[in-house]
């Protein structure tokens, strides 16, 4: 596996453990409904980051449209749940329009990762 896929898996195992917190916090701290919707879209994105990395893996070392779907996944949960979990447990706004701008990039990186199906099924090296 090559740095950047290690690298994101290692965002994963993160963004996880950031939803499981994001839910118990949305349990114990605050009945916010946006730390359960950041709850949700970390460990979701958290195993479609996995899966992607792990497809990208098994196709070889070179470029693969399930690595970068899974980078934009990455990016678009990090934006998307962090905006929401911010302003529910601070009531901080990252900046204008951030959550509409995580969540436009997590529908890319799903269309990315679907791309992935077309990519020839094995490669040299």
């Amino acid at each position: 596996m090559n740095a950047f896929r290690r690298l994101l898996v290692f965002l994963a195992g993160l963004m996880g453990a950031a939803g499981v917190a994001a839910a118990a916090a949305g349990a114990h701290v605050s009945a916010d409904p946006n730390l359960a919707t950041a709850a949700s879209f970390l460990m979701l994105g958290a195993a479609a980051v996995t899966g992607g990395c792990a497809l990208a893996a098994a196709r070889g070392p070179g470029w693969s449209f399930a690595t970068v779907g899974a980078g934009i996944i990455t990016l678009g949960t990090v934006l998307f749940s962090g905006t929401l979990a911010a302003r529910a447990l601070w009531n901080i706004v990252l900046f204008p329009m951030a959550a509409p701008a995580g969540g436009t990039m997590l529908i890319l990186g799903w269309l990315v990762l679907a791309l992935a199906a077309f990519e020839r099924e094995t490669r040299a090296g």
